[in-house]
């Protein structure tokens, strides 16, 4: 629609920045309102922003629409706070993985097919096309059940998260282990075709095998304990980035770019982590703080893996090496045990559908 690179760039670091802002609030709105109105209301912010794109008449109105699409990213705190209440029999890590595996999957299925009506339609129709998912995920979504919401502490609903030492070291912990991770893979890409001269079609199917490995990872590890999930997914990180940097043949950066996906897979481990160590009055706004963690991440590593790859292409992979080594021995020597579930014993059957 004519904007130029650094239009494009500036645009993309708000849509970060907007990803970023919104989870704390959501969370908050969750706890007191209960999730199910705070994921209507993502729902129905991502239909409104997908037609506001597709009838956008000019680059103003599109950018409009583009923002609010990616502001409805706090949809993700109510939806695995009503996940975490709603999984029976499952463990918390099982729902987070699961639920994680099938949004990767959408979106495996979602760029192939967006890509195909984009190159043969017009971009334009990719974006109609998903006014009509969105409005069939609608219709389906409306029907789910109420979550009771949990009554607040009488001294004060988040009284006891603001002085919870244990979630202020541990979400500590997890922003370095999470920025150690992805820190070498945003230029990845650059460095595969200009320094190993990868052609950008092999680049293009590498892509699939991370998407195959977050999913893979993603149902494979839910189903141990978040502890030792998150440290498998360190190692796995770490095994990716040597190869990427070093090995040479498309078997083993196919390989790499499957473990790459570990960091993915570490995110709703974060999250599962978290659920014990408060008072489910108060898991909204936990939730929240995790995935605005999770979010400044993400928007910190690429400024930086950028300055480090300006001073050598290949320096982003040792560092980030260096700092997976580092995480890695501070959540086996720092890291939290896992604690009594913080709801009692007698609300379990109120956790089930």
């Amino acid at each position: 629609m004519g904007a130029n690179p650094v239009q494009i760039g500036g645009y993309l670091g708000l849509a970060a920045l907007m990803m970023t802002v919104t989870h704390i609030p959501a969370g908050a709105l969750t706890d007191h309102l209960g999730p199910k109105k705070v994921m209507i209301a993502g729902w129905l912010g991502g239909l409104l922003a997908a037609v506001v794109m597709y009838i956008a008449p000019t680059l103003s109105v599109f950018v409009a629409g583009m923002m609010l699409y990616f502001s409805i990213a706090f949809v993700v705190t109510p939806l695995n706070t009503y996940l975490t209440a709603v999984r029976g029999e499952w463990s918390v890590t099982r729902v987070l993985t699961t639920s994680s595996a099938m949004f990767s999957t959408g979106s495996i299925v979602g760029s192939v097919l967006g890509g195909f009506i984009g190159e043969r339609l017009g971009l334009r129709s990719a974006y109609g096309l998903a006014i009509a998912f969105f409005l069939v995920s609608t219709l389906l979504f409306l029907p789910i059940r109420k979550r009771p919401i949990e009554p607040a502490d009488r001294k004060g609903r988040y009284r006891t998260l603001l002085s919870n030492a244990a979630l202020g070291r541990f979400l500590g912990l997890a922003s370095i282990a999470l920025f150690a991770m992805f820190l070498s893979w945003p230029l990845t890409p650059n460095y595969l075709q200009n320094v190993r001269h990868i052609p950008l079609r092999v680049i293009g199917t590498l892509g699939s095998f991370n998407a195959l490995g977050i999913v893979l990872l993603n149902l494979s590890i839910g189903r141990i304990k978040p502890r030792w999930g998150f440290i498998i997914c360190h190692l796995a990180v770490g095994a990716s980035t040597l190869f990427l940097w070093l090995v040479t043949g498309t078997p083993w950066l196919a390989l790499g770019y499957f473990l790459a996906g570990g960091s993915r897979t570490a995110r709703p481990l974060v999250t599962a982590q978290v659920e014990n160590l408060v008072n489910h009055a108060e898991l909204g706004l936990t939730y929240g703080l995790v995935e605005t963690v999770v979010s400044l991440t993400m928007v910190c590593a690429p400024p930086i893996a950028g300055l480090l790859y300006r001073a050598a292409p290949g320096l982003p992979f040792p560092v980030s090496l260096g700092m997976i080594g580092v995480s890695l021995l501070l959540i086996v020597r720092f890291g939290r045990r896992q604690s009594s579930p913080s709801v009692p014993v007698h609300d379990h059957h109120n956790l089930e559908t």
